[in-house]
């Protein structure tokens, strides 16, 4: 496994990229980010991280983005999940409260998602007296915004198809899960990244919901974003069910 130094250089070329959507040098890193060592020594250590496949250089550009595997262990080892501020949850939590009834909580939620992340937002939720659960999608437009997707139409067509949104949100846990580029499992989407996360009451699930975009995403965002809203559509949904 690649050393702590080479981490930090990962991280730095992951949020460089992130922030820019430019491929990232050596002279970047060394001005924004505070790792006290020269922009030679950084050139060595990103030889070194794409030797071992976590970095690559894309045709047209001195500079390097990372890989899927490269995302992975950002995911894993580096991503440190940025809280909502008080005034994020407080207009969380009114956007939420102005619903009328499950289809317009699961709407808003799925809106307020995509908002928030600037991805494409699913949100899996129950039909009563239907075996069939019920989905909402919002922000494809975020798709062709982003400028990352080699394949917009392909993409957008697996999303209007219902039986690929619940594969996407079928793998969705307690806690939040992360698919990156080829680890999805629907060929279409595998230049996006997925973040998911159950919801409910307790121990007892209702649904899942998750937020698909570039693998260039803002994992920590993305991550905290997906986590709050879940909180509050899982006890939303169970306050209105009293």
């Amino acid at each position: 496994m690649t050393s702590d130094r080479r981490l930090e250089i990962l991280r730095a070329i992951v949020e460089e990229y992130v922030q820019t959507q430019e491929p990232v040098g050596s002279k970047a890193i060394a001005e924004n980010h505070a790792l006290g060592i020269s922009p030679a020594t950084i050139r060595n250590e990103m030889a070194v991280l794409e030797e071992e496949g976590l970095i690559k250089q894309p045709h047209t550009s001195a500079g390097r983005i990372p890989t899927d595997r490269g995302y992975r262990i950002f995911v894993d080892k580096l991503a440190t999940v940025k809280p909502l501020s008080n005034a994020e949850r407080r207009a969380i939590e009114t956007f939420l409260h102005g619903s009328n009834d499950l289809d317009d909580l699961v709407r808003r939620s799925a809106k307020l998602l995509a908002d928030i992340t600037k991805q494409v937002a699913v949100v899996q939720y129950p039909s009563f007296g239907s075996s069939s659960p019920k989905m909402a999608i919002s922000g494809t437009a975020h798709l062709a915004r982003s400028g990352d997707t080699t394949d917009l139409s392909s993409i957008l067509e697996a999303l209007e198809e219902q039986v690929v949104l619940l594969k996407l949100l079928n793998d969705a846990h307690s806690t939040v899960q992360v698919t990156i580029g080829s680890e999805q499992s629907v060929t279409n989407l595998q230049t996006t990244s997925l973040v998911t996360v159950e919801y409910g009451a307790g121990n007892s699930t209702i649904g899942a919901l998750g937020v698909l975009g570039p693998t260039r995403m803002d994992y920590s965002g993305s991550i905290s974003a997906v986590s709050a809203v879940a909180r509050y559509v899982g006890r939303f949904i169970t306050e209105s069910a009293q």
